[in-house]
């Protein structure tokens, strides 16, 4: 393995978080549907800025746990190669 396909691609790995955040949070809604006693809507509060039990807090949460995702993944990338990747020379 040559040095360059060891490196992560930030836009790869944005899309691949955004889209695994999006996941868990609807999926954590759905679990708020099904047990709504247990105080899931709590961490939205802290973390979404404007969530609601509306459809458009809903949409605006699955928004920016996508849009979290991607950003994480766009600065992690280069942190990550500029560490892991051994220069030899």
């Amino acid at each position: 393995m040559n040095e360059q396909s060891c490196r992560l691609r930030p836009i790869q790995l944005g899309l691949s978080l955004g889209t695994f955040l999006l996941v868990g949070y609807l999926a954590c809604l759905a679990l708020a549907l099904i047990v709504p006693d247990r105080g899931l809507h709590q961490p939205w509060l802290q973390f979404y800025p404007g969530f609601a039990w509306t459809p458009q807090g809903i949409v605006l949460g699955a928004v920016l746990s996508f849009v979290y995702g991607l950003v994480t993944g766009i600065v992690f990338a280069p942190i990550a190669n500029f560490f892991g990747i051994s220069r030899s020379g």
